[in-house]
C-alpha cells in the first residue's frame, strides 16, 4: 500500500503531461459526408421509348446538364457538310473571346475570300478585298448564310493558314471526346470532313456555352456590311423556342442539322441539343434540307413534351454532416429546394462537393455544393450550409484522441 501511495503522484503527473501534449496536437481536418441518396429516378414508363427517331441516317438527342435520350442509327463517321462550321465558330470564339453584344476586332478581306465569293456550286457571301468585317459579322456569315469563303477566311485569320486551322479543329475534337470525327477543311465542303450525330452533340453543347455563339445561332437573318440580307438556312429558328444551331447539305452528305431548343421546366430554362445526319429527301418539301428540319422538329417536340420537374429535397432537409474527426457530427442542410428536371425512367445523379471546411463556423455558413445532373453546364447546383454552429471538439475528446 505504501508503494502505491509513493507512485500515485508520479502517475498523475505523467497523465497530465500526456494530456497537455495531446491538447497541443493539430486537430484533424473536418470532412463533409453526404447522407442523402446519390441518385433520383423519375417515375413512369420510360419516355425514351417514345422518341420519334428518323428511319434513315443517324441522330442523337440530349438535354444540357441532365442527360441523353440516346441515339439512333449506326454511329459511324459520315460527311457533315456545313455542319463543320460549328467547329470553326467554336474555335474562333474560344481563342478570340467575344462578350455578349460585342462586335470584336475587324478582319481584313483578302483576295482569296473575294475570289471565292463567286465560286459557283457552294454557299458564299460576297466580299471585296481590302474591305473589313467584324468578327461578329464573320460568325453571322458562316452560321446563318453558311459562307464557305468566310469560313476559310476565318481559318487563315486565326491560324495563318487553312491547314494549320484544320489541325486545331482535329485537336479540339480530340479534347471534346469526339472520337469519330475528322476535319479536313474549315467549311465542310469536302466529303472527307466526317463525324457522327453523337460527336456533333458533344461539340454543340460546348459551343452553346459561348454567349456570342448563342446570340448569333439564334438569329433568323442578318444584314452584311454591303446591306444584303441573308436568311438563316435553319428555318426552325424562331419557332417553338428553337435557338440554333447549323444546317449542312450537299448531294453526297445529304441533309444534316445540329439543333438547340429551349424548354422551361420547374422555373428553370433547359437547353435541348441534338443532331440528325444523312437524311434523304423528305419532309413537307421533299428535299434533303426539309427532311433534316422535319425530323429535328419532331425530336425537339418530343423532348420538350417529355421534360418534367421533381423536387428531390426540401429547403432545410439534412443532406449530410460535418465530421470533426473526433466523434462530433454537425448536420448540413440544403439552402433551398433541390429540383431536378428529367423524363420518365431517367436516373439523375446527386454529387456532393465540399468547400474547405473550417474547425469553427456559425450556423448558415456554406460548406459545400450539391449538384444534380451530369455535372456539365446547365446542371442544378444548390449550396449546402451548417444547420448549427460548428465548434471545436471539447477537452474530453482531445484528451482521449488516439494516434
Amino acid at each position: 500500500m505504501r508503494r502505491v501511495k509513493i507512485w500515485t503522484p508520479l502517475v498523475l503527473l505523467l497523465v497530465i503531461v500526456l494530456a497537455v501534449v495531446q491538447n497541443f496536437r493539430p486537430l484533424p481536418q473536418p470532412t463533409l459526408d453526404l447522407t442523402a441518396k446519390d441518385s433520383y429516378t423519375f417515375g413512369g414508363s420510360d419516355a425514351k421509348a417514345g422518341i420519334p427517331w428518323p428511319a434513315d441516317g443517324q441522330a442523337a438527342l440530349d438535354v444540357q446538364g441532365i442527360g441523353s435520350f440516346g441515339s439512333s442509327g449506326t454511329q459511324k463517321p459520315v460527311p457533315i457538310a456545313s455542319v463543320a462550321k460549328v467547329m470553326t465558330a467554336y474555335i474562333i470564339l474560344r481563342d478570340h473571346r467575344l462578350k455578349s453584344g460585342a462586335d470584336g476586332p475587324k478582319i481584313k478581306i483578302d483576295k482569296t475570300a473575294e475570289q471565292q465569293s463567286n465560286a459557283g456550286q457552294e454557299s458564299t457571301v460576297h466580299v471585296t478585298a481590302g474591305d473589313s468585317i467584324t468578327q461578329r459579322e464573320a460568325l453571322e456569315s458562316i452560321l446563318i448564310a453558311s459562307a464557305n469563303n468566310v469560313a476559310r477566311l476565318l481559318a487563315r485569320w486565326d491560324a495563318g493558314s487553312e491547314k494549320a486551322f484544320v489541325a486545331k479543329m482535329n485537336a479540339t475534337a480530340k479534347d471534346l471526346g469526339m472520337t469519330n470525327s475528322t476535319y479536313t477543311d474549315p467549311s465542310g465542303l469536302t466529303d472527307s470532313t466526317v463525324s457522327t450525330a453523337v460527336d456533333q452533340v458533344k461539340l454543340a453543347k460546348a459551343a452553346m456555352t459561348e454567349p456570342a455563339f448563342r446570340e448569333v445561332a439564334a438569329m433568323m437573318s442578318y444584314d452584311d456590311y454591303k446591306g444584303v440580307n441573308h436568311s438563316n438556312w435553319n428555318h426552325l429558328v424562331g419557332k417553338n423556342n428553337v435557338v440554333g444551331i447549323k444546317t449542312g447539305t450537299t448531294t453526297s452528305a445529304l441533309g444534316n442539322l445540329v439543333f438547340a431548343a429551349k424548354k422551361d421546366v420547374g422555373g428553370e430554362t433547359r437547353t435541348i441539343v441534338g443532331a440528325v445526319l444523312r437524311q434523304p429527301a423528305g419532309g413537307p418539301e421533299n428535299t434533303i434540307l426539309s427532311a433534316a428540319l422535319d425530323h429535328s422538329d419532331k425530336l425537339i417536340r418530343a423532348a420538350q413534351g417529355a421534360l418534367k420537374s421533381a423536387t428531390i429535397l426540401k429547403k432545410g432537409d439534412v443532406v449530410g454532416y460535418v465530421d470533426d474527426g473526433l466523434g462530433g457530427r454537425t448536420p448540413v442542410v440544403a439552402t433551398k429546394d433541390v429540383k431536378a428536371a428529367g423524363w420518365s425512367g431517367l436516373q439523375v445523379e446527386l454529387d456532393f462537393a465540399a468547400d474547405e471546411v473550417p474547425h469553427t463556423a456559425k450556423a448558415g455558413t456554406q460548406v459545400g455544393t450539391l449538384t444534380v445532373g451530369d455535372g456539365s453546364a446547365g446542371a442544378v447546383k444548390v449550396p449546402v450550409a451548417l444547420a448549427e454552429d460548428l465548434t471545436e471538439p471539447g477537452l474530453a475528446a482531445k484528451l482521449t484522441r488516439l494516434g
